[in-house]
């Protein structure tokens, strides 16, 4: 690619071991699928923002409970929306 070269928002750059860069789309079919299960399931997209602690913490117990990031967040929702 050359230095002087523009990327547009809808591509990217990616570069395997070797330095061998190239310049293409990203693959969203995974996440349209995801998004799909996710409307079929009820379930509504909801950003947060945390601190960096907060987010730490967020992590540390999704991966000692092996849940994914979203189970994780609705338990600890509702934990705390009971109590």
């Amino acid at each position: 690619m050359h230095p002087q070269a523009v990327v547009k928002k809808s591509q990217f750059l990616s570069c395997n071991g070797d330095r061998i860069c190239r310049v293409g789309t990203p693959d969203r079919s995974g996440r349209r699928d995801q998004r799909k299960r996710g409307q079929a399931q009820g379930l509504v997209a909801f950003a947060v923002k945390l601190d960096g602690e907060r987010e730490r913490q967020v992590h540390e117990l999704a991966e000692s409970r092996q849940t994914g990031l979203d189970e994780t967040v609705a338990a600890v929702f509702v934990r705390g929306s009971a109590a």
